[in-house]
């Protein structure tokens, strides 16, 4: 059958095209930290009061 040669070599390329069209999304170059616990009242008695957050990155 010559013409099924054709047809698989078309297969081939369609499924080749379709598994490299859609990439992954990149991830966030710049995430956003989660916003910082407040320690509760007996938190801050039994340990004292926790340092201060470190200065941003802006």
């Amino acid at each position: 059958m010559p013409s099924l040669k054709p047809v698989v070599c078309a297969s081939l390329l369609a499924l080749t095209l379709a598994a490299c069209s859609t990439a992954p999304a990149a991830p966030s170059l710049d995430p956003v930290p989660p916003p910082a616990r407040r320690p509760d009242a007996k938190t801050q008695l039994e340990y004292g009061n926790p340092p201060p957050p470190p200065p941003g990155r802006y």
